[in-house]
């Protein structure tokens, strides 16, 4: 029997019948997509499309759904593609191709001044020779996390010798105050980095004062003030470590850096450590369900593993991060 395969944008008459498909992928979506917290509801998803928040391209085989691809364009530099599921893993491969063929012709005049970021989390990894046919790059992630409980994370931080500060530095908690000198501080620390690869916003003030606001207005996670650590020289900031909280137990550091003139002093530890700290009294006093910290980096930066691993964070997985570069 011959196949006939279509891949399109979702339509309201394809609600009923893409339900079961949608609902396959959530089931598996923190064990096979490495989610941390499971996906919202079919109902609410329905709403995020209509609202046009998200955009789902469906894989229909003889008009019936098997597979989807969701992207995003709410980054104002960059296309984020979210996902790609087939149903029940099958044919994944094959499938992938049709969905990111039509994601490719969907966001050509897009692309043309966008970037498409990628985070191939869980087994979209096994994606990564399909999403190479279409131009894509790759920058290998890894994920660490510092367990609050049942590991010897707190051990390792308790056993990690960190001389004092140098003369004219202090750390302080995150106050509104130090904005601006935040947003120097992240431009100068992303410029160059592979982050900027996959979210322009990093390479101009303007995209990183959006980064930093949705940040600290809660509009990724719960931003955690109180254990954002600020590094200062002469009262001065001059680096920064920042805590959000995702679903109200799983702290994350979205940014953390520090300016140029000051790197080489040991002076990250101090700001890691006094963030970690703080998550921990949290959680001990109660304030907080918190169990993990967690944070990426790229595969090679060897001087930001093993300063994550002298504190505690242990290397949970990586995943491919692709980038699509804008189109000429």
């Amino acid at each position: 029997m011959t196949t006939f395969f279509e891949a399109r944008l979702i339509e309201k008459d394809d609600y009923t019948a893409f339900e079961p498909i949608y609902n396959d992928f959530k089931e598996c979506a923190v064990e096979e997509y490495k989610f941390e917290l499971p996906p919202i509801g079919y109902k609410d998803f329905i709403n995020a499309i209509e609202k046009d928040l998200i955009k789902c391209i469906v894989l229909f085989e003889n008009s019936i759904p098997t597979a989807f691809l969701i992207y995003t364009t709410s980054i104002s530099e960059a296309i984020e593609l979210n996902i790609i599921h087939s149903h029940r893993m099958e044919k994944f491969p094959e499938r992938s191709r049709y969905l990111i063929k039509e994601f490719v012709r969907l966001t050509r005049e897009e692309r043309s001044d966008k970037v498409v970021c990628y985070p191939m989390l869980g087994n979209q990894k096994d994606l990564i020779n399909e999403v190479a046919l279409f131009g894509f790059k790759f920058i290998g992630i890894v994920v660490l996390r510092f367990m609050m409980f049942g590991t010897s994370s707190r051990d390792i931080l308790e056993a990690e010798e960190v001389p004092h500060l140098p003369e004219g530095y202090s750390l302080v908690e995150w106050s509104d105050e130090y904005y601006g000198y935040a947003v120097d501080i992240i431009r100068e620390a992303f410029n160059n980095s592979a982050d900027a690869l996959f979210d322009p916003r990093f390479n101009s003030d303007k995209g990183v004062r959006d980064i930093l606001t949705k940040v600290t207005e809660n509009v990724y996670a719960e931003f955690l003030p109180q254990a954002s650590s600020i590094l200062l020289f002469d009262e001065e900031p001059v680096g920064l470590c920042l805590m959000n909280l995702t679903g109200g137990s799983i702290a994350n550091i979205p940014l953390f850096g520090i300016k140029r003139e000051h790197q080489g002093k040991g002076l990250s530890k101090h700001l890691l450590q006094k963030s970690i700290r703080k998550i921990i009294d949290m959680t001990d006093k109660g304030e907080r369900p918190i169990t993990e910290v967690n944070t990426t980096t790229e595969t090679n930066n060897f001087q930001a593993l093993n300063m994550y691993r002298n504190i505690g964070f242990k290397e949970d997985y990586n995943y491919p991060q692709a980038y699509l570069p804008v189109k000429k």
